[in-house]
């Protein structure tokens, strides 16, 4: 089964796209330098503001032909060719593919809610296509909406972005609540919290040290944290030229950070693979 990566949180500006979008990239990366028969990888974005879309294929027009919008308001037994039609090569990378959204995805949520089936919408027709990829990473908007539940009920693993400034217990895993809420009250066993990524880690910074301390003592946060990626001036300078950290400055700490991220995720999925 191809692996399915989803970030979310409820919090905007914690580094969801930037994530989503450098974790793809390392995902072709590592597999294409382990020669691995498929390095390709799908990165699908749910989120109206289209960030992860505008990064990584230069453009924010995609709209009523040419989105997830239209994967959404597709026939059901049409979808799956649907949205292999509307998934375009990134910038980036021959191997990463993208499925981008549209400003459109607002009107859809409010069109779905309460249709049946609505939070498969995205999942079903997913399941045609996932095997041609190896990973697919899906990035969600800040909030657990409809568009977001439908990226969960997509994916097997789903990881949690948040900044140290964020990281009370008591969020976490209101977070992770919601999380395990749809795993369940959907009955879809093979979604797991696979991680907490801490971004913007400034160790300079007392209170960011301190909330690290905090969540690695904790019983159960510090069991899923996966990564904690450095405050880098690499990164927003990386994103504003549409670029990748790993290919604005691959010496960076963030790109050293996000490589062993990616690095952590291929191992986990290889022994996943295996059992």
């Amino acid at each position: 089964m191809t692996r399915s990566i989803v970030l979310t949180n409820h919090k905007g500006g914690v580094g969801k796209s930037m994530s989503a979008t450098n974790i793809a990239l390392g995902l072709v990366h590592i597999l294409r330098h382990f020669n691995a028969r498929n390095s390709r990888v799908l990165l699908i974005d749910t989120d109206s503001q289209g960030h992860a879309s505008l990064v990584t294929t230069g453009r924010n027009d995609f709209g009523t032909d040419n989105s997830l919008y239209t994967v959404l308001m597709a026939d059901r037994r049409e979808a799956p060719n649907v949205l292999a039609d509307c998934i375009v090569q990134s910038e980036w990378d021959a191997d990463l593919h993208v499925l981008p959204a549209s400003p459109l995805l607002e009107g859809a949520e409010r069109e779905l809610t309460g249709t049946a089936g609505a939070p498969y919408r995205l999942a079903d027709p997913l399941s045609k296509i996932a095997p041609h990829y190896a990973a697919i990473v899906i990035d969600t908007r800040p909030s657990f909406s409809l568009m977001t539940e439908m990226g969960l009920l997509a994916a097997t693993d789903a990881i949690v972005p948040v900044e140290p400034r964020y990281l009370e217990t008591v969020g976490l895993l209101s977070v992770i609540g919601k999380i395990n809420d749809i795993r369940e009250g959907w009955r879809h066993p093979s979604l797991h919290v696979s991680g907490i990524l801490v971004t913007k880690m400034d160790r300079r910074v007392k209170g960011h040290t301190q909330l690290l301390d905090e969540m690695k003592s904790h019983n159960v946060l510090g069991q899923l944290l996966c990564g904690v990626i450095p405050q880098n001036e690499a990164v927003s300078y990386s994103h504003h030229n549409h670029l990748s950290v790993f290919n604005y400055d691959p010496k960076a700490a963030a790109s050293v950070a996000y490589g062993e991220l990616v690095a952590n995720l291929v191992r986990q999925m290889s022994r996943q693979k295996a059992g």
